[in-house]
């Protein structure tokens, strides 16, 4: 009994925390949609799974490894929501693949989609044709979005979530950041952090603000 009761409590604290961790940093970590989701993910996984039957190291020291992986946890995510240069060290940036019917190949290489890889892809969006397609953008969790021509008039762009600009969206619209700041004064909006989303829809700016 003296050799369990220790590993029995190791393992109810790895389930606490990591019970605890979710709900702190937000569910979207049970279906890890970025890098920071995944690691949190697995580096908790790893700690619980070797300490837990290490006699060596005692339930005082893993309360402490779990407090200080649960602090570098949160520490990260209220940096990334807050700081977009942060945000894409951490999480990275999407990445057009393929561009008004042309696939851009240098940077397909650059982030190892092969051909194979880019093509299945296309195929479980039910695209056969490269040329239909006005914009392929590889998302951080590593799945693609696919905008074809014919969706035009049926196209979200979010061009602010979380208080920060998706320059890249921008981009799709053939606009820039500075026609997007006038847009928002004209309606009242001072800054980008009263802003929890704002969408580009059928040439109508939709915004969600934060609670004042």
């Amino acid at each position: 009994m003296d050799y369990y009761l220790p590993i029995i409590i190791k393992f109810v604290l790895g389930l606490l925390v990591f019970i605890l961790q979710i709900n702190l940093t937000g569910k979207g970590n049970l279906a890890p949609s970025t890098a920071l989701d995944a690691v949190q993910n697995y580096v908790l996984g790893g700690i619980i799974g070797g300490v837990i039957y290490n006699e060596n190291i005692t339930i005082l020291q893993f309360v402490m490894v779990l407090i200080v992986w649960t602090i570098i946890v949160l520490t990260l995510k209220f940096f990334k929501d807050h700081n977009r240069f942060i945000r894409n060290i951490i999480d990275g940036q999407p990445v057009t693949l393929i561009k008004n019917g042309k696939i851009r190949v240098e940077e397909c290489l650059k982030h190892g989609i092969s051909a194979n890889d880019l093509m299945f892809k296309l195929r479980n969006k039910e695209i056969y044709e490269v040329a239909k397609v006005k914009s392929g953008i590889l998302e951080q969790n590593g799945q693609l979005t696919v905008i074809e021509f014919s969706d035009k008039d049926h196209v979200r762009y979010p061009l602010i979530s979380d208080g920060q600009l998706n320059v890249d969206v921008l981009e799709l619209i053939n606009q820039d950041e500075e026609w997007l700041i006038g847009k928002l004064n004209k309606i009242g909006y001072k800054d980008l952090s009263e802003i929890y989303i704002a969408e580009y829809v059928n040439g109508d700016l939709r915004i969600v603000s934060y609670p004042k």
